[in-house]
C-alpha cells in the first residue's frame, strides 16, 4: 500500500465516522434524543479516532496515528459495552429510540471493533510508512474529509457544554441545561 493510497483510505475513514457522528447529530437535534452520560463518552472515542485519522490525512500515516486510533477506539468499546451490560435486564427498553433494530450505543460498539480490526490490519502494511516527497498535502477528499471532522468535533464540544453546563451531565438528559434560566450563570459559577 502506497502513502497515498493509506491517506485515501483515511480519509475515506474520516468522513465514515463524520456520518456516524452526523447520524448522532440528526437524531439529537431533529427527535430531541439528547445523549447521556455515556453517548457523549462514546461520541468522544469517535472524536479520538476521528482526530487519529485526521492525522494520518495531514501528515501522512504513522504507526503511532494507528496506534491513537486503536486506544481512542477501545476506549469507545469498553464504554459502549458498558452501557450495553446496564441496558441488558429483561424487560429494559434501553436508552433512547432503536436505530435499525440496534440501540446506538450497540452500533458504537460494533463500529469501535470494526475501526479496531481495520487499524491493526493497516499497519500490517509497511510501505505506506515511506516517505514520499513528491505526495500531495491536501486533495479535495482530504480538505473535506477534514473539514467536516473539525466541524463535528466542535459541535460535539459546543453540545455537551451545552447539555451539562459545565458541570455533570444529568443521567437521563431532557434539556440543555446551560439554555435553562440560570444556566449561565451556574456556568460561571464556582
Amino acid at each position: 500500500m502506497t502513502p497515498a493510497l493509506s491517506r485515501t483510505l483515511n480519509a475515506l475513514g474520516l468522513l465514515g465516522i463524520c456520518a456516524v457522528l452526523m447520524v448522532a447529530f440528526v437524531d439529537q437535534l431533529a427527535f430531541g434524543e439528547l445523549p447521556c452520560p455515556l453517548c457523549l463518552l462514546q461520541r468522544a472515542g469517535f472524536v479520538g479516532v476521528a482526530a487519529a485519522l485526521a492525522l494520518n490525512v495531514r501528515f501522512g500515516p504513522r504507526p503511532s496515528h494507528y496506534g491513537l486510533m486503536i486506544l481512542a477506539a477501545a476506549v469507545g468499546f469498553t464504554v459502549a459495552v458498558r452501557q450495553m451490560l446496564l441496558h441488558i435486564a429483561p424487560g429494559d427498553p434501553g436508552f433512547g429510540a432503536p436505530f435499525l433494530g440496534l440501540h446506538f450505543y450497540t452500533w458504537a460498539a460494533i463500529v469501535f471493533a470494526v475501526v479496531i480490526v481495520g487499524a491493526a490490519a493497516l499497519l500490517l502494511f509497511d510501505r505506506q510508512f515511506s516517505f514520499d516527497p513528491g505526495l500531495p498535502t491536501w486533495s479535495g477528499l482530504a480538505l473535506a474529509a477534514l473539514g467536516l471532522g473539525l466541524i463535528m468535533a466542535l459541535g460535539n464540544g459546543v453540545s455537551t457544554v451545552l447539555e451539562c453546563a459545565g458541570g455533570l451531565c444529568p443521567d437521563n438528559p431532557t434539556s440543555y441545561l446551560l439554555l435553562q434560566e440560570g444556566g449561565l450563570k451556574n456556568f460561571f459559577a464556582p
